[in-house]
């Protein structure tokens, strides 16, 4: 149970869950706290302390001086500690989970694999730590035309410092982890500001760290109201490095976090576009999948289909059929479709609805949504003066554009403000590294739906976003990292390919100081 057993000193007398700081788990002097409300329910579940300025401020220089010290930790050291809290996690994944599901409505069994996934990217990221940190380079002056060999230069990486790492409600844990293990095996410290939606679960989270023995100081989690908190946090002249995963909040941040590295990921439109030759079941068991999972409620999830006309009427009869199939209701059942996070969540996803329903979509299924539970739809025949067609919804609802060439659908992908994925449905491979390299996108998937994962494959983001998430981040400029899956066997002539476009910055990108490439600096 949250807040119990080896969780019970994160929670208070009030049933406050308590905030990180200096290796102890504390009240705010502000005697205030923020309500979290179970999306299912719709009522409050659990506090968290509202923290104030100067508690932030303690923080982040506490973490500034615990840096200096770990940054002399030897590698295999840290190493050994990280391993330590990937097993603590994984051992009581079931508290955490019940805290995924309680606050973002997350499935039970999908609550329960992004703790395990989690704990095994912890490891992960300890392993490839020690071999990349361990490598240096070593130039001679020579190389370089009019040098004769009389300089030599030895480079290594060094730490960036204190690293601010704020996740999304989403995956509050396992994208929390995702930048905390990089930047620790890297030998910086870390401020932890989770989401309102999915505190709790990251809280249960740190207190694992926390009992793995990790030095004072060096991992710190503040909660509270951005409106007071927010701004005094990511302009802080102790801050080093923000990893940020979340909406247009991450522009205001990187407007006002000055000349240091920034890591973002602020959405995704991601378009897939299906052709003539495609395995139209292959295409639409990818779209349901891509398009519907935990709600639609991903920023790798399918967000617009484009699919050419002589195929649509097809593709839409298979996704029809298997939309029947998902299961709606409360994540505890572990549903397919539950409620999305919060009430303006769900009345923006009606707005989107409704516009489209106003300028002519074709309703596949009866809209119907109870509180914050919307049921899942396929819109038909969508067009591009709807705003369905461009805003991500970010719930269970998907919009299909019939398109008349490749040409139109490539169009239409590279006209979105958003870069994140794509993917592309063909027979024809060399067709497909045609189209996948003509995308403006980050990731292009080839016969597979977007993804994350898994969870070591670089996260290159482009558009609305600066950086790349991952723990290699020696890929050069152009490279392209082919992912071919061969598992199935009735499959084979399809080349499961994932893309990584290596660009730092794509167009429209906001940056303050640049992007970095990841928290192995």
């Amino acid at each position: 149970m949250a807040g119990s057993g080896v969780f019970a000193e994160i929670k208070d007398g009030d049933g406050v869950f308590r905030y990180y700081s200096d290796g102890e788990w504390k009240a705010s002097a502000s005697g205030k706290s923020v309500p979290i409300i179970n999306p299912t329910t719709r009522s409050t579940h659990f506090k968290v302390q509202a923290c104030t300025q100067e508690e932030v401020n303690k923080i982040v220089e506490s973490a500034r001086a615990a840096q200096k010290l770990w940054a002399k930790t030897p590698l295999w050291k840290r190493a050994e500690l990280l391993h330590r809290a990937a097993a603590i996690l994984k051992e009581h994944k079931a508290p955490i989970a019940e805290c995924l599901v309680k606050e973002i409505a997350k499935p039970a069994k999908d609550a329960v694999t992004e703790v395990v996934r989690s704990g095994d990217l912890i490891s992960y990221c300890a392993e490839e730590g020690v071999r990349i940190l361990g490598e240096g380079k070593f130039l001679v002056s020579d190389s370089f035309p009019g040098n004769e060999r009389t300089k030599y230069c030895l480079t290594s990486k060094i730490p960036l410092g204190v690293v601010l790492a704020i996740p999304p409600f989403n995956y509050p844990v396992n994208l929390a982890v995702s930048k905390i293990a990089p930047a620790l095996i890297a030998g910086n410290s870390i401020v932890l500001k989770p989401p309102t939606q999915g505190a709790v679960a990251a809280l249960h989270m740190v207190h694992c760290f926390h009992l793995a023995g990790f030095p004072r100081g060096l991992i710190s989690c503040v909660t509270g109201k951005g409106s007071e908190i927010g701004d005094f946090l990511t302009m802080h002249p102790s801050v080093s490095c923000i990893s940020f995963t979340g909406g247009d909040t991450g522009i205001a941040i990187s407007k006002k976090a000055g000349m240091i590295p920034l890591q973002m990921e602020l959405g995704g439109k991601d378009a897939c576009i299906i052709l003539e030759d495609a395995d139209i079941d292959l295409a639409a068991a990818n779209v349901v999948k891509g398009g519907f999972s935990y709600s639609g409620q991903r920023c790798t999830a399918v967000k617009v289909v484009l699919v050419m006309e002589s195929v649509a009427d097809k593709l839409v009869e298979k996704v029809n059929a298997k939309v029947q199939k998902l299961t709606i209701g409360a994540p505890e059942d572990d549903c397919d479709i539950t409620p999305v996070v919060t009430e303006s969540s769900a009345n923006f996803i009606e707005g989107l609805v409704m516009d489209a329903k106003q300028k002519g979509a074709t309703f596949c299924q009866e809209y119907r949504r109870e509180g914050n539970l919307i049921w899942p739809l396929l819109l038909d025949h969508v067009q591009p003066d709807m705003r369905i067609a461009w805003e991500e919804p970010f719930g269970p609802v998907l919009p299909v554009i019939r398109i008349n060439s490749v040409e139109e659908g490539i169009h239409h992908c590279n006209a979105s403000n958003f870069g994140l994925q794509g993917c592309i449905f063909t027979r024809d491979i060399n067709k497909a590294i045609l189209i996948s390299d003509a995308m403006e996108t980050g990731t292009v998937q080839i016969n597979s739906a977007p993804a994350r994962g898994p969870d070591h494959f670089p996260f290159q983001m482009n558009d609305v976003a600066a950086g790349r998430e991952g723990q290699r981040n020696w890929f050069p400029r152009h490279y392209q990292q082919h992912q071919y899956d061969d598992e199935d066997q009735e499959h084979r002539y399809q080349l499961a390919v994932t893309f990584i476009h290596n660009g730092l910055i794509g167009r429209d990108s906001q940056v303050g100081a640049g992007g970095a490439d990841c928290l192995l600096l």
